[in-house]
């Protein structure tokens, strides 16, 4: 199959559940396209597409602090920017010739770019939605008529992809009905050749952190 992986930008957390998503979709013979904003980390066999937003500002779901240059939370955003995001996205997923299925990560702007262009062009598509890009909405995030976009993109998924029962339950069901049989709970793996927890020195440098400092994980769940 021809898949298009698309996702707001390279990002971290999230952004290493696509490239798993990538390198397992691509050992299994499939042909892989990557679109986000910033520059890819490239991976063998895969066709990147950079989204460069024409209105000159990053968009993210969190704040990137390895990222150099303006960026701004999606959630954030006036309804005329986000929807110049959305439409810079739309037009690099559209400039694939083919394409079999679409994976979009978040319940965010990029999402409803997957969700018009495999609309148009009749195939599937899935959402993964993670916390980080959901969890705007309950405070109130995002223009109005910008979330009913992405609400209807979430419901008009074939599937929905989360880690936990948790994100599925206390983050979108209470925002957008949808069936439970469409929701598929997938933990995500540690892929330890990325994560390497000994590697203290190098953090410690890249962050500026001082010898003694605290971790705070978002969650931790079963």
């Amino acid at each position: 199959m021809h898949v298009a992986v698309v996702s707001l930008n390279r990002g971290r957390g999230s952004g290493g559940v696509a490239r798993q998503h990538m390198r397992a979709l691509r050992a299994r013979g499939h042909n892989v396209a990557s679109i986000h904003a910033c520059a890819p980390r490239r991976m063998p066999g895969i066709d990147y597409h950079q989204v460069v937003p024409s209105g000159g500002v990053l968009p993210v779901h969190e704040y990137l602090p390895g990222h150099d240059g303006p960026q701004l939370a999606a959630s954030r955003m006036t309804e005329s920017m986000a929807e110049s995001v959305i439409e810079d996205f739309e037009a690099a997923v559209e400039a694939i010739d083919r394409l079999d299925v679409i994976v979009a990560h978040h319940a965010n702007l990029s999402t409803v770019a997957a969700a018009r262009v495999a609309n148009r062009r009749g195939i599937p598509y899935v959402v993964f939605v993670h916390g980080t890009g959901i969890e705007p909405r309950h405070h109130g995030g995002y223009a109005d008529s910008i979330w009913e976009q992405i609400s209807g993109a979430l419901t008009g998924a074939a599937g929905i992809l989360v880690t936990t029962h948790y994100v599925r339950d206390e983050l979108v069901m209470p925002l957008v009905s949808i069936p439970d049989d469409r929701f598929m709970i997938l933990p995500c793996g540690i892929d330890l050749q990325e994560f390497r927890p000994t590697e203290q020195r190098r953090m410690r440098d890249k962050y500026g952190l001082p010898d003694r400092y605290v971790i705070c994980p978002g969650a931790i769940t079963e």
